[in-house]
């Protein structure tokens, strides 16, 4: 039988190399930005490379802000993979909620605390959802928000993400792709080939394609469905799906 003390040490070194692999990538891509910047997002500038990625961004964070306003029992929110920590801002700028930000990439974290150290409510924290500094914490919202693709199992993260919420509590998933099986083998492959071409050919190990069968084991539901005739007909049109998951105790 492994040693568990062993295993643990092999994962630190995974997530560790994926640390330095995806921090080196998002240099690379144009994806850190100055601190003036990240102040600003989901708000950037039209000529920005990255432009059409934000506009749909903000209308996924004023969709998720709508929702969490109309509940009255959101007080304690969690994102997972917060990056350089725009959306958890935005939320507690927006809502009466304790806000809090995890991810495992120090630099963008960093950022993250030096940017909006002034929000009341807010607070950001390294590591993952093992980390024991959120071993006794339970959320009323938990957000992955174009973060999931980072996680190789849909069953292990979201059942990891449960045990740390509140009786009533939500997950939330947005701005994250999601695959019929069908189309797997070719996003594999268009994904190792961009990687390829960014000189990063060891990421598309760390870049999983996940599909909707994967989440049929927890209490979900599509609140907005790419492929729906309101968003095909629509101007702001959402490529991603929208999809929340109960506590399982619900």
């Amino acid at each position: 039988m492994n040693n568990p003390g062993t295993y643990t040490r092999i994962q630190d070194q995974i997530t560790i190399g994926f640390e330095q692999l995806y921090a080196r990538l998002r240099q690379k891509e144009g994806r850190l930005y100055e601190d003036d910047d990240v102040s600003r997002l989901p708000f950037i500038n039209v000529t920005h490379p990255h432009y059409k990625e934000w506009v749909i961004r903000k209308h996924s964070c004023k969709a998720l802000l709508s929702y969490i306003k109309q509940k009255d029992n959101i007080l304690n929110i969690l994102e997972v993979g917060c990056g350089n920590g725009w959306l958890c801002a935005q939320l507690a700028k927006a809502v009466d909620a304790q806000v809090t930000g995890l991810d495992i990439n120090s630099k963008e974290l960093e950022q993250a605390r030096r940017v909006f150290f002034k929000i009341a409510g807010l607070d950001f924290i390294p590591g993952s959802l093992e980390s024991d500094l959120l071993k006794d914490k339970k959320f009323d919202m938990i957000i992955f928000a174009a973060s999931l693709q980072y996680f190789p199992s849909l069953k292990h993260i979201i059942g990891l993400a449960i045990e740390h919420l509140t009786l009533l509590g939500e997950i939330h998933i947005i701005d994250s792709p999601f695959y019929q099986h069908q189309e797997i083998e070719a996003a594999r492959q268009r994904t190792r080939k961009y990687y390829n071409s960014m000189g990063f050919e060891d990421m598309a190990d760390h870049y999983y394609h996940h599909t909707i069968n994967g989440l049929e084991t927890f209490q979900y539901k599509i609140l907005h469905h790419p492929f729906s005739w309101k968003n095909k007909l629509s101007i702001k049109k959402n490529p991603f799906y929208w999809i929340s998951i109960k506590n399982r105790y619900r």
